[in-house]
Parts: structure tokens; sequence; C-alpha cells
């Protein structure tokens, strides 16, 4: 059963990586886009995914919450046995990727940073709101 808590601790991290790096790839796609005019960084529903997981950062920030991941991945490590940061050579490097020692203001500063930096770009770059014009040819 320890097997199965430790891969499951894992797979979390995993889906947390691939949670920072939607966020932060998303606003260089977004920026990037806008240089070299690619449209579908201008698509709505990735734009408001977007701005809505960076929110979800900032918000947890604001409120002293720790993030639901890392508190599930830190009860699947105890349940298997584990310190708290340890996992497979990938799960670890993952981790190391995204965790740093600061001072959480330091957390909270740079969160709400790059979270106005996303809202800044929906001026600069808008999101295209239709998809095109309707014809009535019907």
């Amino acid at each position: 059963m320890q097997l199965f808590y430790r891969l499951a601790a894992d797979f979390v991290v995993l889906v947390h990586f691939a949670y920072v790096s939607f966020a932060l790839f998303g606003l260089i796609a977004v920026l990037l886009g806008w240089l070299l005019k690619w449209q579908w960084v201008r698509n709505r529903w990735f734009r408001g995914f977007h701005l809505a997981m960076i929110l979800v950062v900032v918000l947890e920030s604001w409120c002293g919450f720790t993030c639901p991941l890392t508190t599930w991945e830190s009860q699947l490590r105890k349940l298997a046995g584990q310190a708290t940061h340890e996992g497979a050579f990938i799960a670890d490097l993952l981790h190391d990727l995204m965790f740093f020692q600061a001072e959480p203001w330091v957390f909270t500063v740079c969160y709400t940073l790059f979270g106005a930096a996303v809202l800044g770009t929906l001026f600069f770059v808008p999101p295209r709101w239709r998809t095109g014009a309707r014809t009535s040819d019907s």
C-alpha cells in the first residue's frame, strides 16, 4: 500500500508541476503570440482559464492558504512512510524546480506581480470574445 501512496504523491507533484507550467508558459505564450501575431493566444477560453488559474494562486497567497496540491502530496507522502518532500527522481526534480526557500511575503509579492502581468495582458493582448461574424443565409 505504501507503493500506491508514493506513486499517488508523485502523480500529485506531476499535476502540480503541470499547473505551474501552464501558468508560467501561458503568460510567455501570450506575450510571444502578441509579438509574433499568433491568433490562438487570443482564444477566450485559454485566456479565461489561464487568468482563473493564476487568480486562485494569488488568492491562496493573500489568504495565507497552503495550496491543496501541496497538502495532498504531503499527506500521501506521510501515508507512504516518506519525508514530505521525497519521491522518485522525476518527482524530486519537479518538486525542486517548483519550491525554494524564501519568506512567505516574497511568494505573495511574486504571485501578485505575476497575476497583475496576466491581468495586464487582457488589455495589451485582448482575447477574442466573438468567434467570427454570423451570416444570415438561412
